[in-house]
Order: structure tokens, then sequence, then C-alpha cells
């Protein structure tokens, strides 16, 4: 038993030096594959490896991302301008109506027995100046009868004295005054009649301008949004104080829309009328161009942001009041600058500096004086050149001199960058 088992440890004993054998060659293959594979790519394991970018060209800007509501350009109820009952309304929620149109007519029965006794009283006044130049014509013809003969008798008296009787010469002078009198009355009578036509002229065209209320049309180009009455409701007159007066219908212009966003004060400087502004619309997946319009020109003492009105264009309606958007506002642009990344800057107070790697691939320290800054990437105005490579990951533990292993890394996209 003592030699079996004796002859049984020393087999198991020479597998086992045989499996470290191959275990320890196995390792050294290894180990050389892995220092030919470094060998081959040009690595040395001593020297760290460092994320790096390239300082490139691109156009920059600033830009303010603001959230806000369309609305429409311009919305009113319309109220009827006169009481009465609605005879006919051509117009129902989501039409489209032109400048002008006609929408609704009111029946008004009072208003139309004043439009024919206006036109009555306009009648009369006419035919009472047609009497009154009659008249006139009448008194001139008479007077110039009368003063032609009180002339004539004139002239007899002073070529032939005592030749007519006093009397009679008396009696024509009183005839020709009588007529002149006549004819200034007549006059008098015609002009009276012409100021009486003149009130009556006046008094028709109110008349028939309150009549004309009786049909409603559109004040602008737009869209029904809101039918409040149908046909047989009364309508009272939208001037008066004393009732709550119901509108026919609300008309929307929706082919011009506005945004009104609040503008931080930081930046109301750089806000301007005709400033281009791309609106985003997430429910339309769509990019619209807007334009600002309007600003109140003063920022509101609780908010601190000033009242800012954008326009945007809507010919073919596929916005609509009441949806979501974000306006971006460019502030401050800059074309074809050099860029870096912002992690690869340091701060110090008030020096900006940057490790940038050198053709032997050691660290340089370079001081830099930055320009436009967005989110993700700054202009650099001074201290680098185009595809010079700075470091931009973790840079506490490198130091200026020390040579690395360049890494590239992809920059991040700018939602400010174009």
């Amino acid at each position: 038993m003592g030699t079996v088992a004796g002859q049984a440890r020393g087999r198991y004993s020479r597998v086992s030096r045989i499996v470290a054998i191959y275990l320890c060659a196995g390792a050294a293959v290894l180990l050389t594959s892995c220092s030919t594979t470094n060998a081959k790519q040009g690595q040395d394991p001593t020297v760290p490896v460092v994320g790096v970018s390239q300082v490139t060209r691109q156009d920059l800007s600033r830009t303010l991302r603001l959230a806000a509501e369309f609305r429409p350009y311009q919305e009113v109820d319309l109220d009827a301008k006169v009481a009465g009952y609605v005879k006919d309304i051509q117009v129902d929620i989501g039409d489209r109506v032109r400048a002008g149109q006609l929408l609704a007519v009111l029946e008004i029965p009072e208003l139309q027995d004043q439009v024919q006794q206006a036109k009555g009283v306009v009648e009369r006044s006419r035919e009472e100046i047609q009497r009154a130049q009659y008249q006139l014509k009448q008194s001139e013809a008479s007077y110039a009868a009368a003063h032609l003969q009180y002339t004539r008798l004139a002239q007899v008296t002073d070529t032939q004295p005592n030749l007519i009787a006093q009397q009679e010469i008396d009696d024509a002078q009183s005839k020709d005054l009588a007529s002149d009198a006549q004819v200034n009355a007549a006059k008098s009578a015609l002009a009276a009649a012409q100021d009486e036509l003149a009130v009556a002229e006046a008094n028709e065209d109110r008349v028939q301008a309150m009549y004309s209320y009786a049909r409603i049309t559109a004040p602008f180009t737009g869209v029904i949004t809101k039918r409040y009455a149908d046909i047989g409701t009364m309508l009272q007159a939208g001037t008066s104080s004393h009732t709550q007066a119901m509108p026919l219908v609300r008309v929307s212009q929706n082919d011009l829309l506005r945004l009104t966003i609040p503008v931080p004060e930081s930046v109301v400087p750089e806000v301007h009328v005709g400033m281009a502004v791309q609106v985003q619309v997430p429910s339309v997946g769509k990019t619209y161009r807007g334009k600002v319009a309007r600003f109140a020109d003063q920022v509101d003492f609780s908010t601190r942001t000033m009242r800012t009105e954008i326009d945007v264009k809507n010919p073919r309606y596929e916005l609509v009041p009441g949806m979501y958007a974000y306006a971006t506002l460019a502030l401050e642009q800059r074309h074809n600058v050099l860029t870096v990344p912002v992690e690869a800057l340091d701060r110090e107070g008030n020096e900006v500096s940057v490790l940038r790697i050198t053709r032997g691939r050691k660290l340089q320290r370079a001081a830099v004086v930055l320009g436009l800054q967005t989110p993700e990437r700054v202009e650099i105005v001074s201290g680098l050149r185009e595809n010079d490579q700075v470091i931009v990951s973790a840079r506490s533990q490198l130091n200026a001199g020390e040579v690395v292993q360049p890494k590239p890394i992809e920059p991040a996209t700018s939602a400010g960058e174009k």
C-alpha cells in the first residue's frame, strides 16, 4: 500500500510540474505578443494617453431660446351697432372670410320706417324748394314790370313836369318798392327751403348709416373662431351701456401670428426691431422664420423682463393660435472664427490658458484671448493657430513639458453653432 501511494504521489507531482511549465510558457508568449502589439502601435506604456481636440474654424452664435404661445395677429368679437333680430347668418366656426365679406343681416323694422320717413321729408323739402323758386321768379317778374313803369314815369316827369299827376307817380313807386320786397321775401323763402333740404338729407344719411349696420361684415381677412348667435337671436346694440350685449361671431386673423416672449433684462440692449428669429413648433415638427416686430421698450419691474412680440407668417394656416413654440434669437454671431471646446480652457482669475501639444508631443501652456462664448465652444482671438491640438480631458495630473500620447475626441455639437 505504501509503495502504491508513493507512486501515485510521484505521478501527480510530475503532472503539476508539466502544467506549470506550460502556463509559464503561455504567459511568456502573451507578454511577448503585447509588447509586440504596443511596439507596432508606437505606444509607450509609460506615456499617458490624453484626449485632445483640434482648433478649427466655425460659425458661432450666442442665442436666447424662450418658450411662447401663438396668438392671432388681431382678434375681435363683432357686435351689432344697432339692436335687431338675426335675419340671416352666412358663416360658422372655421370659415375663412375676406375683409368686407357679409357675415349676417339683421332685421330692424323701426329703422326701416325711419328710412322711409326720412326719404319722404327729403322729397317734401325738394318740392318746397321748387315752389320757392317759382315764387321767386314771379316776384322778380312783377318787380321788373313795376320798376320799369316807375322808371318811365319818373323820366317823363323830369322832361315834362306837371304832365303826369303826382299821385300816379307815387303809386308806381309804391308798387316798385313792394315788388322789390316780395323778391327779397321769395329769396329768403328759397334759402329756408334749401336749409330744410340740407337738414332732411343729413337726417336721411344718418338713418341710412344706422340701417347699414344691419349688414354685419368682416373687418379683416381671417377665420371665424366662435359663433354666438343663430337666426332669430335678438342682438343688443354693442354701444349700449345698460345691457350686456352679446356678440355675433369672433374673427381672428391667423395668416399672421404673434409670439410674445419675456426677454431678460441682460439681453434687452441686443434686441431690435426686424431681428431674425427661428421659431420651432414641436407639434408640427417644423421651424419657421419670424422677426421681432415690436417691443415694450420698458423692463417690467416685477419680472425684470421686457415684453417682446414676434410676427410669424402663416399663409397656409399650418399654425393655429394656442400652439406652443420655441423662439430662438441670435444675439451675437461670428463667422469663420477659430474655436475650441470650453473643456479646453483653464481659468485663473482673469487669465485664460490652454494646454496644447507641440510637434514633439510635449505639452505647452498657451495664454489665449477669448471672443464670443457659447455653451460648448468659444472663439479664440489670439494665442492659438488653426489645427493646433489642445487637451480637453482631465488636466490635473499633467504639466507643461510632459510628453503625452494624444487621442482625438469628437467635439460636442453646439446648439448655438450654425
